[in-house]
């Protein structure tokens, strides 16, 4: 797309955000939905969604929305129409987009929420366009591509007040609070060490960008699926999936399953944002002399170590391990040989004071170690659950959206998503950082100074303190024609 017509679209939904002011503050009767806001509710108590890439996991995300019974898809929109083929039989009445842009300019009057399920890097412009749009909004882990996104978007949930959820579908489910329960009765102490691990990536990292061109598939709009990214011209099987591996579009294993395994600890022990973080990284050799530099790639595999201030959940700094690439921690002692440590290719394990506990991805089957002590520790309900448990973080957010913002609890607004999404996101800073090549002094080789420092983090200012380079991934610079438009 022209950066002309980038520049109408924007410049029309400002139009269309002042002329909506302008309604209100002149007494104009406007329907409800269009303003959106505390004590809002939907048409006939049915929300109307918009959704933003409906193919994949985007085609689960709307189904789990129409399955709650008290939503109805209104809008789909996805640049590829081969991968939104099925929602577009399964909702033939929800008329069809290719540009979100255009979806939001002609019809914002006609839907109340949005659903973005699209690659990591568009996520914040949408998101953002969205809520200043008053639409409550529902967004694929992870919240976003960069730190200063998520930044943007927790300031801007509060700033617009609109309902927010994070699809990390686990914050909803019954094992996380069986493990706050057991936590908060003082089962294993005061935690001080995490571990986190998982068998990702499942797509290729580690590898230089292909050489080989192919044609776009006359489907896909390939300029409008790279929107806020560098322009590359197209090659094979970075659609729909492969994505995940580059970083002008992904964020790697942390991005696929970090907000799944790291959401327990944040939950339970109030975790929020990270002070400092190191890392090693897995390299790749194209031959047994000379490292592979593919800094447009992740890296195969990761160890990382993030360090959190004390909350009043811990006696003091904790410190959380992630590991990727199929690198795991050490089996505990209290585990016997023959049982599952995690789910086998992921999990997260908290050390505390007086023992430990464990559960498996989104938070699920909790156990305290050894596994004898489950059948002895008798620790009383004190949470409520979500109905239907992680299934129904999808409900949860269309019944918080009917009811309006404020009357409603969800389990991950961007209050509690923005500062976990910005723990993984520093994670990459550091396999980002360990990356970064110079060349020796005696100009043969490279050095790779970042890749044995630990960065410090200056919080307020978003800035790394002592490894100058990293900064430029805190807040990348968008292709022209995009922005974030604060």
């Amino acid at each position: 797309m022209s950066e002309s017509k980038n520049q109408t679209l924007k410049s029309s939904r400002r139009d269309f955000i002042k002329n909506t002011a302008i309604a209100a503050a002149g007494f104009i009767i406007v329907p409800r939905h269009v303003l959106g806001g505390k004590g809002f509710v939907a048409p006939s108590d049915r929300l109307l969604i918009a959704s933003i890439g409906v193919g994949g996991k985007g085609e689960s995300d709307i189904n789990s929305f129409y399955s709650s019974g008290k939503a109805d898809i209104a809008y789909l929109c996805d640049v590829d129409d081969r991968r939104a083929a099925n929602s577009i039989n399964k909702y033939p009445k929800a008329k069809y987009y290719k540009d979100w842009r255009v979806l939001f300019d002609k019809e914002a009057k006609n839907f109340d929420a949005v659903s973005v399920s699209t690659p990591d890097h568009n996520h914040a412009v949408q998101t953002l366009a969205a809520m200043q749009l008053g639409k409550h909004v529902y967004v694929q882990k992870p919240l976003t591509h960069d730190i200063y996104e998520a930044r943007i978007l927790t300031d801007a949930a509060k700033r617009y007040k609109v309902v927010t959820q994070m699809g990390n579908q686990g914050a909803s489910g019954d094992g996380v609070r069986q493990l706050k329960e057991w936590y908060d009765a003082g089962e294993i102490g005061k935690v001080h060490t995490i571990y986190t691990w998982t068998n990702r990536p499942v797509w290729p990292q580690g590898i230089a960008w292909p050489q080989t061109r192919i044609d776009v598939p006359k489907e896909l709009d390939w300029d409008l699926w790279l929107g806020t990214a560098p322009y590359k011209e197209y090659v094979d099987k970075v659609v729909p999936f492969n994505w995940r591996g580059w970083w002008d579009y992904g964020t790697g294993a942390l991005g696929d399953m970090g907000c799944h395994l790291m959401e327990a600890p944040f939950s339970i022990l109030g975790l929020q944002y990270a002070t400092d973080v190191e890392c090693s990284v897995g390299t790749v050799y194209v031959d047994e002399f000379k490292r592979g530099y593919f800094p447009e790639s992740c890296p195969p595999s990761s160890h990382v170590t993030l360090t959190f201030p004390k909350t009043d959940k811990t006696k003091g700094p904790v410190k959380m391990h992630w590991m990727d690439g199929g690198i795991q921690p050490e089996r505990p002692e209290e585990l016997n040989a023959n049982e599952l440590f995690g789910d086998g290719g992921n999990g997260t394990l908290f050390i505390g004071t007086k023992g430990k506990m464990m559960c498996s991805t989104y938070g699920a089957n909790p156990r305290l170690l050894p596994l004898s002590r489950n059948q002895e520790v008798n620790v009383k309900q004190k949470l409520e659950r979500v109905p239907g448990g992680a299934d129904g973080h999808y409900a949860q957010w269309v019944e918080a959206c009917i009811a309006g913002y404020g009357n409603k609890e969800v389990s991950s607004p961007f209050e509690i998503g923005g500062p976990l999404t910005e723990a993984l996101l520093m994670a990459n800073l550091a396999i980002r950082g360990a990356d970064i090549r110079k060349p020796k002094a005696n100009g043969k080789g490279f050095d790779y100074p970042g890749s044995n420092i630990k960065l410090l983090w200056d919080n307020q200012n978003m800035r790394v303190t002592n490894f100058d380079e990293v900064n430029q991934y805190v807040k990348r610079d968008y292709r022209n024609g995009w922005s974030l438009n604060l």
